[in-house]
């Protein structure tokens, strides 16, 4: 059910056929300089759905806030029903210092919903929650890899909420993981709010993915168009995602200089030879076999590793077969050298 007509955020009103910008007061720093949140309303004349889109929740993972950038500049928003609430950078402090946590130390998705009077995370937590999630009827947050690692594009969901799974069909990124929610996290907030919510994962931190941007911007568009707030089109024939109930990590089995032989996206098999650790000095060399059979979807980009720590992330198939051509489809589809078309409206792809 959409949302009352009126859309106040940080106590300003916007009005059905406008767009406005609103700098959402956060709490101050012991500089006492002002610190705001960055919030994109765009709203239609006609009724629709509302729904949030975010990203920077950690402030290293930056893809989210180019994938909502490109998302605001797309023509289809001329046509849009409803609101759209965009927040390119909810972390603002963890961005300023290019680092995953809030200055005190915690992790923003690991405190909602939050609380008024707890610590800076939790506050900024609450904020969110207050202003934007609980005044969505949808949201899509856009999250990177987190540690050295690169995710494949993948969105995760929740199987027993029929709204998130026809979200995630419409998203398009290869991989579906049935997820566990996370204790406190902004997915777990909002879903027991009772607002469904997908997240994204795809890329690195502290970069720009241009594979993982354009699947994001696709993504966007496309679950507006499946809740109603953009007209259908035509589509070409769809990539069938590829959906997962379980996935695990392969660990490093020993310590040393790791050499990756693996891909994301590739069907490996349990056994199979995904990478070797050896000794800085001399030939002595450890095999890093997987743990189970799926598509990789996550990996370690360090070459230097412990014994112990996690490496590959493989998502479990039910079926292999084919699996291959949805990874192919999917990066044909994305890869800047098919999308010329971007050069020409004066956005040329990131490297």
């Amino acid at each position: 059910m959409a949302k009352p007509i009126s859309v106040v955020i940080g106590g300003q009103s916007v009005a059905p056929g406008e767009s406005r910008t609103i700098d959402v007061e956060l709490p101050g720093l012991y500089t006492q300089a002002e610190t705001h949140m960055p919030v994109q309303v765009i709203r239609g004349l006609k009724k629709g759905p509302r729904m949030f889109v975010s990203g920077v929740i950690h402030g290293d993972e930056l893809n989210g806030m180019e994938i909502i950038r490109r998302v605001l500049n797309h023509n289809s928003l001329k046509r849009i029903k409803g609101t759209l609430v965009a927040v390119p950078i909810v972390n603002v402090y963890g961005c300023i210092n290019r680092s995953r946590y809030l200055p005190d130390g915690r992790d923003l998705n690991r405190v909602f919903p939050g609380s008024p009077r707890g610590s800076m995370a939790s506050r900024l937590a609450h904020l969110f929650m207050q202003e934007i999630v609980l005044n969505s009827d949808y949201g899509i947050d856009l999250h990177t890899a987190g540690g050295h690692r690169d995710n494949l594009p993948q969105v995760r969901m929740s199987p027993d909420i029929p709204a998130t799974q026809d979200m995630a069909q419409a998203f398009g990124a290869p991989v579906i993981l049935n997820a566990d929610l996370r204790d406190r996290s902004l997915r777990h907030a909002a879903l027991k709010a009772g607002i469904p919510m997908l997240l994204y994962e795809g890329g690195a931190a502290l970069s720009y993915d241009e594979v993982a941007i354009r699947a994001g911007v696709r993504g966007v568009i496309s679950v507006m168009r499946e809740i109603g707030m953009l007209p259908r089109v035509r589509k070409k024939k769809s990539i069938l995602p590829l959906v997962s109930s379980r996935s695990g990590w392969t660990r490093a089995p020993d310590s040393g200089v790791f050499r990756n032989h693996s891909r994301l996206g590739e069907i490996v098999k349990k056994g199979q030879v995904l990478g070797r650790i050896s000794h800085p000095i001399g030939h002595d060399e450890v095999e890093i076999k997987a743990k189970r059979s799926g598509v990789l979807i996550g990996c370690t980009r360090l070459p230097l590793v412990h014994e112990g720590e996690a490496l590959f992330h493989i998502a479990t198939l039910k079926e292999l077969d084919g699996a291959t051509d949805t990874i192919d489809q999917f990066h044909e589809a994305h890869s800047p050298e098919q999308e010329g078309d971007l050069r020409r409206k004066g956005e040329p792809p990131v490297f």
